[in-house]
């Protein structure tokens, strides 16, 4: 391997650490400010690492992973990236420039004016479609949009948790990922392909063409993916990562199963509460549908369903996460 070669495995290395805390933050629904708190950092540190403007160090991988509780996955991203930075000297003069925090580009700035998510169960498979309308508030044309991906089947657990993911990863396949804008399908590309957590380039393109969100523009896409009942789990979390006007959310279980559903909701600076509102139902077809909705959720707040099948006897600590 070349001096390239090495630098560009740090720059990688650099990211797996950096999208593995983002992602144990989030199935802890911890925002980045109270994460800081809790390992005694400046309350802008793990954004800045996140974000890849400061490297990892030793000590913030031992905070992390204790106050994520991550079972040794933070801490193992950690060497790995101590491993890929060892050969390199600062002889060399090579060039691996870092990508900057905004991940759109110079001058734009999405706002959602209305996020719509449904879930439905048939029993076996959970098919996850998000529709959102997009705003381009800024100077420039957007070209992709970034979206998340995690599950975490024991969140209690997890040592247990990852050793399952190890030996049953989300694959491609599976998730059957399709993405559309103005009726065009669009082209995603893999920006984090981790066992348990994807990020993933929505797009605006295809093999027809491009169709970029110009600014002052408005315009739906719509994103689906499946993932098994043995990988998801029974709660379903909505991160508030930009500017929002209008959350929905929809569950859609058979009614055989008789499911009950309650939730949570959490902010930047305050714990884990019940949602205020509760979610409405209605029963349609053989279906029962639950529908809970906010106006101008805080940007960062977290909006977490739960249930249980009262006809259908409990997994022993099967839980899962979408972001």
């Amino acid at each position: 391997m070349d001096a390239q070669d090495d630098a560009l495995a740090v720059v990688q290395a650099a990211e797996a650490f950096a999208a593995e805390v983002a992602h144990w933050r989030e199935v802890r629904g911890l925002a980045k400010r109270e994460l800081a708190r809790r390992m005694s950092f400046d309350p802008s540190y793990v954004s800045h690492v996140e974000s890849g403007r400061h490297k990892p160090t030793e000590d913030f991988a031992r905070r992390a992973e204790e106050a994520l509780n991550a079972g040794k996955a933070i801490w193992n991203r950690w060497l790995d990236y101590d491993t890929a930075r060892t050969p390199v000297t600062p002889a060399p003069a090579v060039s691996a420039p870092r990508r900057g925090e905004q991940p759109y580009a110079s001058g734009s700035a999405i706002v959602v004016e209305h996020d719509a998510a449904r879930l439905d169960f048939d029993g076996r498979h959970y098919r996850l479609t998000m529709r959102r309308l997009l705003r381009n508030t800024g100077s420039e044309p957007i070209t992709r949009y970034l979206i998340r991906i995690s599950v975490d089947r024991y969140p209690n657990e997890p040592e247990r948790s990852n050793a399952h993911y190890r030996v049953h990863p989300l694959t491609w396949e599976e998730l059957a990922l399709t993405a559309s804008c103005r009726g065009e399908a669009m082209r995603w590309q893999a920006k984090h392909d981790r066992d348990a957590f994807k990020e993933v380039w929505l797009r605006f393109e295809n093999d027809e063409g491009r169709f970029p969100l110009y600014p002052g523009e408005s315009v739906w896409i719509e994103y689906a993916y499946s993932v098994g009942e043995e990988k998801w789990g029974r709660w379903f979390q909505r991160a508030v990562r930009l500017p929002t006007e209008n959350l929905t959310v929809e569950l859609v279980f058979p009614a055989r199963l008789d499911p009950a559903v309650w939730g949570t909701e959490t902010s930047m600076t305050a714990e884990a509460a019940p949602l205020r509102t509760a979610p409405v139902q209605r029963e349609e077809n053989g279906l029962r549908i639950f529908s809970w909705s906010t106006s101008t959720p805080a940007l960062h707040a977290r909006y977490r369903l739960e249930w249980r099948f009262r006809a259908r006897p409990e997994r022993k600590a099967d839980e899962g996460e979408f972001r």
